[in-house]
């Protein structure tokens, strides 16, 4: 009996009376979300990609593409043009969420069905932990230029870590004191995020363009940072400018994947559009520039290209460790500190929350799935991943790909194959006549698309994974743009295959409609049994509860029996 009572009290908030079953599919954080809980309008979306954009991952990856070859108007005219192309696919695989208010591993349902989701969230949220101890590895490099910006002597400190680690003792504790800083940001929920983000809608820019001036400046000027000439040409330099595009992808496809999350805060559905459409490519593309011209300046400043923004800020200090330097790094580094806390409950630890959430819903919800993700990304070694720029550019790829083909599917399904047509009720039901329940809860359709769109990018995948394997060049560079490839191909597959073998709820006009509403739903008749103004529903409400399925709390989701 005691187990029991620890069991309960350990079970997230979810409707009573389920069963076991019902209640895997069902919690609060899975239901569609309360009218009180849409409070983003249009200009917290604009805010929300300023303040994304303005990141140190964004910086690195920008600044890669010098590491690698590109002069800065060849970089600045690919991260343009990759995050132009990011725009629409975000905006189209969002719509669903900012529609009906339904979270990324509810919309995936509608694609995979009500059990096959369950391996494309467990992707997604397995690669948000790892991108949780990514990000929280770059917010404790600056930790690290903090301390030591203020007590100089804290780069003497013993080292305890082996040589293979490319490490020290120093960065990991920086590391840790990061972690721990960022334990109080997983505790606030998504719909009250929007003041932090409006805070670092300003700090960002403010601590980007000051790193961008500084940097300028000590490097000599604009002329020997933008006459720097290109490293390749030829047929090198355009398909590494091709690969420079795909990393902008790359860095995108995990809110591509989960955009759903976060429009289905939106106070109306168009909020979720345009200023997405717009404010995030220019947001990145800013952001991007400022990477691009701080590591095109580190060539000058120190006589070596440098791709890590954050290592730029240590060498200043080995070159300078005036007061005024240390005190302007102090400056920086805690904006950077900030950014990153905010960056990384964004895109990771709600993200990570919301898919463990649907992996686990009995005792997982997005808060916990947040701490989750803080524990595996301070179990991992993510300053691995920092070896050098190919290594994270691989890492990058190799993500990308297999999130392409989720995203695939589920934006052909919801505009081409349903049309806007949904039966939100049938996302939380066991019921075999439920549109989403297909074959025992697995859409067949859906992964023999994800299979293909994986199948072509699977050689350059493995090379990757392990260069003992070797690849043609052909392979290699359709690898090069899985964006492309992956998303392309899994949507045209899975469109012939709903043709050949349409799946409930298929349409040939589009509506965006909840084909269920005016089912028995919502309701806070559970204490009273009160079927005041519900009419019709209320009648429903009243037979559903008259069977013995149990009564809900005040608006939530009643699962059909």
């Amino acid at each position: 009996m005691r187990l029991r009572s620890i069991v309960k009290k350990l079970e997230t908030e979810h409707p009573e009376g389920l069963t076991s079953a019902e209640m895997f599919l069902a919690s609060t954080d899975l239901l569609p979300v309360d009218e009180s809980q849409k409070t983003w309008d249009h200009w917290n979306f604009v805010a929300f990609w300023i303040a994304d954009s303005f990141n140190l991952n964004t910086f690195v990856i920008a600044s890669g593409m010098i590491a690698a070859g590109l002069n800065w108007w060849q970089a600045l005219i690919c991260v343009i043009v990759g995050y132009c192309l990011v725009g629409p696919l975000l905006v189209l695989n969002a719509r669903p969420g900012a529609m009906f208010g339904i979270t990324f591993p509810a919309v995936c349902r509608t694609t995979f069905g009500v059990f096959g989701s369950l391996w494309p969230v467990f992707n997604r949220a397995g690669m948000a932990c790892v991108w949780w101890g990514v990000q929280a590895w770059l917010g404790g490099e600056c930790v690290y230029v903090l301390i030591r910006a203020i007590f100089p002597s804290f780069v003497n400190m013993t080292n305890l870590m082996p040589a293979s680690s490319e490490t020290t003792s120093a960065y990991v504790l920086s590391f840790f004191i990061y972690w721990l800083l960022s334990l109080p940001t997983i505790w606030v929920p998504i719909h009250k995020l929007r003041w932090l983000f409006m805070g670092k809608a300003v700090i960002g820019p403010i601590i980007g363009f000051a790193l961008f001036g500084w940097s300028i400046t000590r490097a000599g000027g604009i002329g020997p940072v933008f006459s720097q000439p290109a490293k390749l040409s030829g047929s090198d330099l355009h398909w590494q400018m091709l690969i420079s595009i795909s990393s902008c992808f790359n860095n995108m496809f995990t809110l591509i994947t989960n955009a759903p999350d976060f429009a289905s805060r939106a106070k109306k559905p168009s909020a979720a559009v345009w200023p997405q459409l717009i404010a995030m490519p220019i947001g990145f593309s800013i952001t991007s520039f400022l990477g691009i011209v701080i590591a095109s300046a580190s060539q000058p400043q120190f006589g070596e290209q440098v791709w890590d923004v954050v290592k730029i800020m240590d060498m200043m200090l080995d070159r300078d460790g005036s007061s005024a330097t240390r005190a302007g790094l102090v400056f920086i580094s805690a904006g950077f500190i900030y950014v990153q806390l905010m960056l990384n409950v964004a895109a990771n630890s709600i993200s990570a929350g919301c898919d463990l959430t649907a992996l686990m819903p009995r005792f997982i919800n997005i808060r916990r799935g947040g701490y989750i993700a803080a524990i595996i990304g301070l179990a991992m070694n993510p300053w691995l991943l920092y070896k050098s720029s190919a290594t994270f550019g691989n890492y990058l790829g190799a993500y990308g790909v297999l999130l392409s083909c989720i995203a695939g599917p589920m934006i052909a399904d919801y505009w081409i194959v349903r049309r806007g047509h949904y039966r939100i009720n049938d996302l939380y039901t066991l019921d075999q006549e439920g549109w989403y329940w297909y074959t025992a809860g697995i859409n067949w359709r859906a992964f023999a698309a994800y299979l293909c769109g994986f199948a072509i990018n699977a050689p350059g995948f493995i090379n990757t994974l392990s260069s003992a394997v070797s690849v043609n060049i052909g392979m290699s560079r359709v690898y090069t743009l899985s964006w492309m490839t992956g998303t392309g191909i899994s949507a045209l597959v899975y469109v012939i295959l709903c043709f050949i073998s349409p799946p409930p709820g298929m349409n040939r006009r589009f509506v965006e409609i909840d084909e269920s509403k005016g089912e028995a739903r919502f309701g806070h008749i559970a204490e009273t049994g009160s079927q005041e103004n519900y009419g019709e529903e209320g009648k429903d409400m009243a037979a559903f509860e008259g069977e013995g399925k149990g009564k809900l709390a005040s608006q939530v989701t009643v699962l059909p029996a």
